[in-house]
């Protein structure tokens, strides 16, 4: 099937999984497809007037019986049958015996019995499915056809003053591209200037647009909704982020799963051993028997027509690569048919907890200011001190600071203590920002912090202090918050069937239970070291199951790569998590999971309807075969009908949702 799809103009991998592997499945449609649309090409014309020919023979055989409609009924089969034969020629020409050569020898057969008409139906109708299932089989890789169509062909390049469109596969990093409101971006870079609401559901998957300011990254394939940007480029048109997943999701529909091995492998020995008892059926009878040849050889040829096994070798590519597409849609990248099934295979779900269960930066949350001081002085002082540092904690002080509209007065003559504090002068006062053992180190009362720590109710936080010489001035929480999402996801997991959510995480016990809580985790493993969540998800998959490890794909790495399925989450952009994890949510959220494990079991739940329709089908035409009910033409009609039904079945995929998706 993937001379089905080259047929039709797709560009695929080397070695695709859609392909009907089976030697009976293997060049099914003609190269001439792929120079036009399949409604236009030679293909599609000839079946076109193979069917019209059919049509006239049977109405010249009912106008006059004498024998003028073989003329009709012969230029059908002419018609009809170029493709297979040509195909089919070479299929012989590699050893091979394919779906061509049967249908070949099939309409060798009508001829030979005088089964004109037979024939002709039995060449029009194989002709037609292959055109119909070449058109169905392209809607299934319609996902990563829409993301190539997402890359803008031209850029605005800016020189100077003026402006130039150019080509965007020729923008080189360093150079700046403008992008006008309603415009796509064209390259992976920086704003430099401007502001707009970017659509970056391309990438992460969020239709909601996202706000981007000078000095925020970009990716091309994304839409500038109502502002004008400047962006410096970061990255040659090939490696840009899109073009990366692109190529991923590529590689991931030419991967096989284990499912599918399975089929290529019954199918291998199946089309063979129909074909001997198809000869066994044509030739047994009369020898043995004293049986008349016509009914037999007549039989057998129906059973030649059943003898491929398209349909169920397609049964579970289609849905793989149907389901992948899908989830790339929609934010999430599985790396392969493998990934999918184990994901859907996935019982308990072990998760990190900075950056994955929490937002990943601390937030100010509360300030205990001393007597005589305010909220805003204590804030606006420490804003001070820590306005040059690059830390979270001073990240988070300065953002509150500036939130509150505080005017802050950076500090002077400033010194860091290493794993303690700061120490500086703002407006000429000393002040000592740091740790209660740092504090105490240098003077400050316990008894008054512990009273300010009190007052903050600081389970799970970070607490700093700040004093002058001789005083307490004040106390600072931060806390690193859980995802809004987060509890309803871990819920929704659940409801899944997931037996257990376990964090693991390298933080203090009292952060990580105060998260827990908050979110609804089943187990909390605290202050681990990477090697201890190797153990730990080694020990929990032994006891619950499959597991699937969430972190950021960077620093959990080692447990990623040891779980059953490694997710990474938030990684657009991030190349080693792209390149490493099994699974990547490529947008900030962790509701995406759920949507992954609903969709990967919807995706194996499609393939067993696909292989049961397949077996049925199949079943019960061999077993209309026996007393003389199947004709030749209602051979092919179950043979096409059921490849085609499994593809309509696949493509359901696209439409499906989840009870409860990602709002």
């Amino acid at each position: 099937m993937t001379d089905d799809l080259q047929a039709i103009g797709a560009e695929l991998p080397c070695a695709s999984t859609l392909p009907c592997r089976a030697p009976a499945c293997r060049d099914r449609t003609s190269p001439a497809v792929a120079a036009m649309a399949w409604w236009r090409s030679t293909h599609a014309l000839l079946t076109a007037g193979s069917g019209l020919l059919a049509v006239l023979g049977l109405a010249v055989g009912g106008l006059n019986p004498d024998g003028w409609s073989v003329l009709p009924y012969a230029l059908a089969i002419g018609m009809g049958v170029y493709f297979p034969v040509r195909s089919g020629l070479r299929s012989l020409a590699s050893r091979q015996v394919d779906m061509n050569v049967l249908m070949t020898i099939a309409a060798t057969g009508a001829i030979a019995v005088g089964e004109w008409a037979e024939g002709a139906l039995v060449v029009f109708l194989f002709s037609l499915g292959e055109l119909l299932e070449s058109f169905a089989l392209e809607r299934t890789r319609n996902a990563v056809r829409t993301l190539m169509d997402l890359s803008p062909s031209v850029a605005e390049l800016k020189q100077g003053e003026h402006t130039e469109i150019v080509a965007a596969s020729s923008v080189i990093p360093g150079q700046v591209v403008v992008v006008r409101p309603g415009g796509r971006i064209p390259v992976d870079g920086v704003v430099l200037a401007g502001a707009a609401a970017v659509n970056q559901a391309p990438i992460t998957g969020e239709a909601a647009p996202v706000a981007k300011l000078p000095g925020d990254p970009v990716f091309a394939g994304t839409i500038s909704h109502d502002g004008y940007l400047e962006v410096e480029c970061q990255r040659v048109a090939a490696d840009t982020t899109l073009a990366r997943i692109i190529h991923m999701v590529e590689q991931a529909q030419s991967s096989r799963a284990p499912s599918q091995r399975f089929i290529d492998r019954f199918a291998a020995w199946y089309t063979p051993a129909v074909v001997g008892v198809a000869l066994a059926v044509v030739v047994g009878p009369p020898l043995v028997l004293g049986e008349p040849w016509y009914p037999w050889l007549y039989r057998g040829l129906a059973l030649l027509i059943l003898a491929c096994p398209c349909a169920m070798v397609i049964s579970t590519p289609v849905a793989i690569v149907t389901a992948i597409g899908e989830a790339a849609r929609r934010g999430i990248l599985v790396k392969g048919g493998a990934s999918l099934e184990a994901l859907a295979a996935v019982r308990v779900v072990l998760v990190d907890k900075t950056g994955t269960l929490t937002e990943g930066a601390p937030r100010l949350t509360r300030i205990a200011p001393a007597a005589g001081v305010s909220e805003a002085d204590v804030l606006a002082m420490t804003a001070g001190l820590e306005a040059l540092a690059d830390h979270p904690i001073a990240r988070a002080v300065v953002a509150a600071a500036a939130a509150r509209g505080l005017a802050v007065v950076r500090a002077s003559e400033l010194t860091v203590v290493g794993g303690k504090g700061v120490n500086g002068r703002v407006d000429g006062l000393p002040l000592t920002l740091g740790s209660a053992r740092y504090l105490q180190e240098i003077g400050a009362d316990p008894g008054e912090l512990d009273r300010l720590a009190a007052r903050l109710g600081t389970g799970g936080q970070s607490v700093v202090f700040l004093a002058a010489p001789g005083r307490v001035l004040g106390a600072l929480a931060l806390a690193d918050l859980p995802r809004p999402e987060a509890a309803g996801c871990l819920q929704r997991l659940r409801d899944l069937g997931i037996r257990r959510v376990v964090m693991l995480t390298g933080d203090n016990r009292a952060a990580a239970e105060s998260v827990a809580q908050c979110v609804g985790v089943d187990e909390v493993r605290a202050g681990l070291l990477p090697e201890d969540k190797l153990a730990a998800v080694a020990e929990l998959e032994s006891r619950w199951g499959p597991a699937a490890m969430v972190g950021d794909g960077v620093n959990d790495a080692p447990a990623l790569a040891r779980a059953t399925v490694g997710v990474a989450m938030g990684v657009a952009g991030t190349d080693a998590a792209l390149e490493t994890a099994d699974v990547a949510l490529m947008g900030d959220r962790l509701d995406r999971l759920p949507e992954g494990i609903w969709l990967s079991r919807q995706a194996l739940l499609v393939v067993r309807q696909n292989l049961a329709f397949a077996l049925i089908t199949k079943a019960l035409a061999l077993a209309a075969l026996i007393p003389g009910w199947l004709t030749l033409w209602l051979a092919i009609v179950a043979d096409v009908g059921a490849s085609l039904a499994v593809i309509a079945n696949s493509l359901r995929l696209r439409s499906r949702r989840s009870p409860r998706g990602p709002e």
